[in-house]
């Protein structure tokens, strides 16, 4: 991200105090509806969405998607619903923008330079947004080196046979964590299941009905089983860190079960710790840093 890395000259040379909030900025400030607008018009063409009949349908999909109410005063059947997409109100432009990438990924329209262009225009704006490594909608921002370090987590459990689907699941919670619409509940769900998928083979391999809990009854009654590749002082317990987090991740979830008193779905801020966590577990196991004792 390029904003703020150089300060404004008035900055800089003493005439003006550098602004109080210049970045992430939520939702979509004035200076970035402009450009996110016209971003929005070129993606909409028929060059990029197939011939006219294509791009008429397509407009008049994404509008009852968004149930965005056409533009009456325009006579033309097809601008009538474009025009009332580029000028979607608030951060519904953002739903617009993320709708647009959903649908192109949805028929294989692949447009590098377009992409390109809005992943530019969000960095350059300052934006808490970012273009979805998978190109098909929008997340929100984080710090590239957590990003890169759980995008490399789920390409080592892809390639690790004895993880299971842990890969699926760990990117499916990422994207419900930090997708445009999170969904918290799902994002803390997905990140048990991910980690359930990855230890399976370690802790429970004759257990076809593992789960996270279960394993943590295994670890308990059988300690002498598990080792793993951190340092443990004399008499120390070599599983407590794994088991710990393992802990952490199964009994911060608040809406497994139900009972008399409400459920309460996790906090989008909680299911992102959980993310993160289990992204830690997987690479745990997958890595070989959590092993069975022979």
């Amino acid at each position: 991200m390029t904003t703020g890395s150089r300060p404004r000259f008035s900055v800089r040379a003493g005439l003006a105090a550098a602004p109080e909030h210049d970045g992430p900025f939520d939702g979509v400030p004035d200076h970035l509806r402009p450009p996110l607008a016209e971003w929005l018009e070129h993606a909409l063409e028929h060059e990029e969405l197939g011939d006219y009949s294509d791009e008429e349908v397509a407009e008049r999909t994404l509008c009852l998607r968004l149930r965005i109410v056409p533009d009456r005063d325009r006579p033309r059947f097809g601008s009538r619903y474009r025009n009332a997409l580029v000028s979607a109100p608030g951060v519904q432009l953002l739903d617009v923008v993320d709708a647009v990438l959903a649908y192109k990924a949805e028929r294989q329209v692949d447009d590098p330079e377009s992409i390109q262009r809005l992943t530019d225009l969000l960095d350059e704006a300052g934006s808490a947004y970012r273009v979805a490594e998978t190109r098909d909608g929008l997340e929100e921002r984080v710090t590239p080196g957590v990003r890169d370090a759980v995008r490399q987590t789920i390409a080592d459990a892809a390639g690790a046979s004895a993880s299971g689907s842990a890969a699926e699941h760990l990117a499916t919670a990422w994207q419900a964590a930090y997708g445009r619409s999170p969904d918290p509940v799902r994002a803390y769900s997905e990140s048990i299941k991910a980690v359930e998928a990855a230890a399976h083979a370690v802790i429970q391999p004759n257990n076809a009905k593992a789960t996270l809990g279960t394993m943590l009854g295994e670890i308990k009654n059988a300690r002498h089983k598990f080792t793993t590749a951190l340092s443990t002082p004399a008499g120390g317990d070599p599983i407590t860190s794994a088991e710990a987090m393992m802990r952490a991740l199964w009994e911060g979830q608040t809406s497994r079960h139900g009972a008399q008193r409400a459920t309460v779905p996790e906090t989008l801020e909680a299911a992102r710790a959980a993310v993160h966590l289990a992204a830690a577990l997987v690479q745990w196991f997958v890595s070989g840093a959590v092993v069975r004792n022979p």
